[in-house]
């Protein structure tokens, strides 16, 4: 099996990644929505307005 990041033989410790550089590259896509569904049901972007609505209300306002 190859690492799904770079393509090099998987170590069975980082398994299915070949280090943890690679798994923890995967893991920072996931974090940061780069593996995101978009979707182009209007509630979901809805509920994506208003969440972004929200967060932006809660930030602190510059000075």
């Amino acid at each position: 099996m190859s690492c799904p990041i770079c393509a090099s033989e998987s170590d069975a410790k980082y398994r299915p990644f070949c280090s943890k550089r690679c798994a923890d590259l995967d893991l920072a896509k996931w974090l940061t929505g780069s593996y995101a569904i978009p979707s182009d049901d209007p509630q979901d972007i809805e509920e994506a307005a208003e969440a972004a609505e929200t967060a932006r209300d809660r930030s602190p306002k510059p000075h």
